[in-house]
């Protein structure tokens, strides 16, 4: 029964935004109506500082290591597993408490994935981080990293269902950032 139950889990946790919690706490405008529009820590970094920007960031995370950990420790394996990873991902970027109006999804992609195996979560920080470096364009190394993480899934787990539920999530994400592309591709992205 607690194997049905946790994708709901997963996706309420991920509902909660914590970029506009964030913004409450520290007395800032909601992120949806500032800069981007985006409630993520990119957004929030550019109107709200280095340390509101570390806190969304670390909750965004959080909703995708919570669930899947709690997974692990009820010994929750294949296509729970998988479901509760995508649910916590679908909540960040599809809230049910916030119109399903949220972020683009990668820190807590990230937190998902990292829970599930250490070294798919080591695997995605070097490649976003050789990305980063090398191009400085942190909408290019999320990218980059979306693409990439069916393939660390795939390497380190063998598991079709978390394969499959990480390619979607991995669309989704492209899909999120479809404006960055089109900007990369144009040349203006910041």
């Amino acid at each position: 029964m607690t194997a049905y139950l946790l994708p709901a889990f997963a996706y309420l946790l991920g509902s909660v935004s914590s970029a506009i919690v964030v913004a409450h706490l520290f007395g800032l405008k909601d992120p949806r109506e500032v800069g981007s529009g985006n409630p993520g820590a990119t957004n929030i970094l550019r109107y709200g500082g280095k340390k509101a920007a570390i806190l969304t960031l670390l909750g965004d995370v959080l909703k995708g290591v919570v669930p899947v950990l709690l997974a692990h420790v009820l010994g929750v394996a294949g296509v729970f597993m998988a479901l509760t990873m995508l649910a916590a991902f679908l909540g960040h970027v599809f809230p049910v408490f916030h119109d399903f109006k949220g972020g683009k999804g990668v820190a807590t992609a990230f937190g998902v994935l990292l829970a599930l195996n250490g070294w798919v979560g080591l695997a995605l920080v070097v490649s976003w981080l050789v990305m980063a470096v090398t191009t400085r364009y942190s909408s290019l190394s999320a990218i980059t990293v979306a693409v990439l993480a069916p393939v660390y899934v795939g390497w380190f787990t063998r598991d079709l269902a978390l394969i499959l539920a990480t390619g979607v999530m991995a669309l989704l994400l492209l899909w999120r950032h479809r404006s960055n592309i089109q900007n990369l591709l144009a040349g203006t992205e910041t």
